[in-house]
């Protein structure tokens, strides 16, 4: 049977980013029926309302085997809905956002050749958006923490070291201050150690890992860094700069039933229409996407002609150093795409 994905554009760069990764999918041969659909600020400052995704959305991912998501803007202030990521991760049980992190061939990397993969529990933490005002002065957040979350991404982090034949899980946490959140969330990482004992376990504070990896980062190259949903949004972010641009990096937001593929960067509104932004995240998001759905063969030769591209050097974008548009930069990997697979 076919595959289906529910596509979002999303807003600012998103429709051209996700325009490119639907080219060289189709350049790949792909078999999979992409479904497109709306949300995003775009939309929901057109329609209003309490979502940023529509109930026709909500039906067309219901229906769908995956999801892919374009970069989407979420607006800020009081009363304003949750993030389209957020809703889709919650709904679906998407608990595990993963982020792999690896240089690419003769690019800029800025303090040296880095390889790790970032996990990030998705589904609580502060990003579960509960505050709660007290008196004209006072606010707080509520930072969920629970066993169960914490145990299942722990388990997720030491299978995808097991995947790669990584040999370490970097749990990071500040159970130092935070003790009964962070606390229990490090015993549940432990618990889960127990589980494989080829894998070892290197508990970092949030602030020590922050300096360790501007300071030498290769200490933690292959191996899992593994958090709470904010305190690795924040890591993963600065992991991303390491590669030497978050343009390169691919995310997929994976739950027991239902993926979510997305560029790890956001809607960059200024850029939109300007035909300059790296494609290269949204189309490596897009090839997850595929091998996930079944194609791997089309998924890994995404992937080699994406790295061509990029070790070239001719047709790539401002970011990494060329002058090449977004839509060369993606016809280009389109182009290795089929010859890959002649």
């Amino acid at each position: 049977m076919t595959k289906t994905a529910a596509v979002i554009k999303g807003d600012g760069v998103g429709p051209e980013l996700v325009e490119a990764m639907l080219k060289v999918a189709n350049a790949a041969g792909t078999d999979v029926e992409f479904v497109m659909c709306e949300a995003g600020a775009g939309w929901w400052e057109e329609h209003g309302g309490n979502s940023l995704v529509p109930d026709e959305t909500w039906q067309i991912l219901d229906s769908s085997d995956a999801c892919f998501k374009g970069p989407t803007t979420t607006p800020g202030g009081i009363g304003s809905p949750r993030s389209v990521a957020v809703s889709i991760r919650r709904k679906y049980d998407l608990y595990a956002n993963v982020r792999p992190i690896k240089t690419f061939p003769n690019s800029n990397a800025p303090l040296g050749d880095v390889e790790m993969v970032c996990v990030r529990e998705g589904t609580e933490g502060l990003y579960i958006g509960e505050e709660i005002q007290l008196t004209d002065d006072v606010s707080i957040a509520i930072r969920k923490i629970t066993r169960t979350a914490s145990g299942k991404i722990a388990r997720y982090a030491f299978e995808e070291a097991k995947r790669r034949g990584y040999d370490t899980v970097v749990p990071i946490h500040k159970s130092n201050i935070l003790k009964l959140t962070c606390g229990s969330f490090l015993e549940e990482v432990e618990k889960v150690a127990q589980d494989y004992p080829n894998i070892e376990v290197w508990p970092y504070h949030i602030d020590n890992i922050a300096q360790q990896l501007i300071k030498n980062p290769q200490i933690f190259n292959k191996k899992v860094l593994l958090s709470t949903n904010l305190f690795m949004d924040v890591i993963s972010e600065e992991c991303s700069a390491l590669v030497g641009s978050i343009g390169l990096i691919y995310s997929a937001n994976l739950g027991d039933n239902f993926a979510m593929f997305e560029p790890a960067h956001g809607s960059a509104p200024k850029y939109a229409g300007l035909d300059k932004v790296n494609p290269v995240a949204t189309v490596l998001a897009g090839a997850w996407m595929l091998d996930y759905l079944g194609e791997k063969e089309k998924s890994e030769a995404i992937f080699k002609a994406t790295e061509r591209v990029i070790s070239e050097g001719k047709y790539v974008t401002y970011d990494v150093g060329g002058n090449a548009k977004l839509s060369q930069m993606a016809d280009e990997i389109a182009k290795y795409t089929a010859e890959i697979l002649k």
